[in-house]
């Protein structure tokens, strides 16, 4: 059998605050995998995932994203991946399509492809009526799309979502759950946070859990549920019981 080729791969990934945020954590994502992060406030996650984009630096471990040394050439990894946080932060007074050719332009695609791929990210998100309108009158749930958008107009390898649909309504966040799955079929890796636990259950690959910045079970839905000894209990059930588990062993 051929070895899956990894997105994503952390060896001993530590921060610390005023308390461990997060403990030497070791965790490997495939290509082409869709991939749920999940735990309670303050687990871990997102310090984790703002050290994955090189937005805070770790004080120990490895960062390999499709074979990049993030920390060595933290460029080269940043041109192959996508960051969206749940706070979207786009320019108010540009339009969803000048946003989208401005942030092309930032990453030196070709002027024509870009336009397409706009046109395109800004269709598949229910946007396209709006995209000639300016960005300070959007919604959260638009300004979200919107900076969804941006971060994938350069067609990145891997994709990074912190709660990507905060603030969204039913029929905006089937656009997006749309257009990530759409992606992942086309071989991108999406590594994503949610307290939508149903999200994740009908979405993703495999799931890992996290308590206090440690891996604590990691698994498709069925490998959790066996690691569980239950054969159908539900993602939200086995979630609250690792997490008191893992609280009373602390």
């Amino acid at each position: 059998m051929t070895a899956r080729a990894t997105a994503l791969e952390l060896r001993g990934l530590t921060k610390r605050f005023d308390r461990p945020a997060v403990d030497t954590l070791d965790l490997t994502v495939h290509a082409g995998e869709f991939y749920a992060l999940l735990g309670a406030n303050g687990a871990g996650k997102t310090t984790t995932l703002r050290m994955v984009a090189g937005l805070l630096p770790p004080d120990a471990g490895a960062i390999h994203i499709a074979g990049i040394d993030a920390l060595a050439d933290p460029v080269a990894a940043k041109q192959v991946m996508a960051w969206v946080s749940d706070e979207p932060m786009i320019y108010d007074k540009l339009t969803p399509l000048e946003y989208l050719e401005f942030i092309a332009g930032l990453w030196g695609c070709d002027p024509g492809a870009a336009d397409v791929a706009a046109h395109e990210l800004l269709g598949s998100l229910g946007l396209a009526a709006h995209m000639h309108e300016r960005c300070e009158g959007f919604s959260k749930g638009m300004r979200q799309k919107v900076a969804l958008a941006g971060a994938l107009v350069h067609e990145p390898q891997l994709i990074i979502l912190d709660e990507p649909l905060t603030g969204l309504d039913a029929v905006s966040a089937r656009h997006v759950k749309g257009l990530l799955q759409a992606r992942v079929k086309g071989g991108c890796t999406v590594i994503m946070t949610t307290h939508i636990l149903e999200v994740a259950e009908r979405m993703a690959d495999r799931i890992g859990v996290i308590a206090a910045g440690r891996l604590i079970a990691e698994g498709t839905l069925a490998e959790l549920r066996q690691q569980m000894g239950q054969s159908d209990t539900s993602l939200e059930e086995m979630f609250v019981a690792l997490i008191e588990n893992a609280s009373a062993a602390a």
